[in-house]
């Protein structure tokens, strides 16, 4: 990729995220972005068709930029919660207002979307490692999207606390939430 359109992009999207610890993502406008990249409008819709879209971007970077990554199991399920959990977590917690307005009722389908799909695909992939049979007879695509959407919950919830909960604690919630239907007695 050209080092210019890369520059401009990143500018953009560090814009945005700046801008979205300050204020609602409503009332973040295409104007406050450009001027706070210090690019002008046109540079805009070269290289992203809608707030939305810049957005989930630039939480992939800043994601990529923070080591956060979605973690893999490639075994039997831990007990406790996963050490790349809680580091994936982290991101979350050091971004936690901006996670809060991204994840809420007014936040961003399209970043949303992608976090979900990133922990659907873990999901899978994780169910298939694990060998479990907790979910024998349903689709797989079935499990994914509802062990995603369990984390997701439970990290909005963890995110909307005050005072926030340490992130070890969140883990723990979140990992309890997955794998609480596959342990047994």
């Amino acid at each position: 990729m050209d080092i210019r359109v890369e520059r401009t992009r990143r500018s953009l999207q560090q814009a945005l995220l700046a801008l979205a610890q300050e204020r609602t993502l409503d009332d973040i406008t295409i104007g406050a972005i450009v001027e706070r990249a210090g690019v002008n409008r046109s540079s805009f819709y070269q290289h992203y068709s809608d707030k939305d879209t810049l957005l989930a971007d630039a939480l992939d970077a800043a994601e990529t930029d923070a080591g956060a990554r979605v973690p893999e199991l490639d075994g039997p399920l831990p007990l406790e919660a996963p050490d790349d959990l809680v580091a994936y977590l982290r991101h979350f917690e050091t971004n936690a207002a901006l996670y809060k307005r991204v994840l809420g009722e007014r936040g961003s389908s399209v970043a949303a979307s992608r976090i979900r799909a990133r922990l659907e695909t873990a999901a899978r992939e994780g169910v298939v490692a694990s060998g479990s049979h907790a979910f024998d007879g349903l689709p797989l695509d079935v499990v994914g999207a509802g062990i995603a959407g369990s984390a997701i919950a439970v990290i909005e919830t963890w995110l909307a606390r005050e005072p926030l909960p340490p992130v070890e604690t969140a883990a723990g919630w979140v990992w309890r939430v997955l794998i609480g239907p596959g342990l047994r007695d």
